[in-house]
């Protein structure tokens, strides 16, 4: 496999690890009806997240920024050879 090759790979691996990063974060959270305080308030809302999905939400995003800056780096070293 050449250095251009794995490079482009690796920004591809990068979109999809952002993408999927999205996804996570989207399905994250949620909002839920919280109790009236006092009697003769009215409900509340709230939002709240769902610690897995946080978590695979930050490793991917970590992960698609960790590829970019690799595949980038490949990718231009590939160009400087190649001149």
């Amino acid at each position: 496999m050449s250095a251009r090759t794995r490079a482009i790979a690796e920004i591809a691996l990068a979109c999809a690890a952002l993408l999927g990063c999205a996804l996570s974060w989207l399905h994250a959270r949620a909002p839920v009806q919280v109790a009236p305080v006092a009697d003769g308030q009215p409900v509340t809302t709230s939002v709240v997240y769902d610690p897995p999905l946080l978590l695979l939400t930050l490793l991917l995003a970590t992960a698609a920024g960790v590829l970019a800056v690799v595949g980038t780096a490949r990718l231009r070293r590939a160009q400087r050879g190649d001149e």
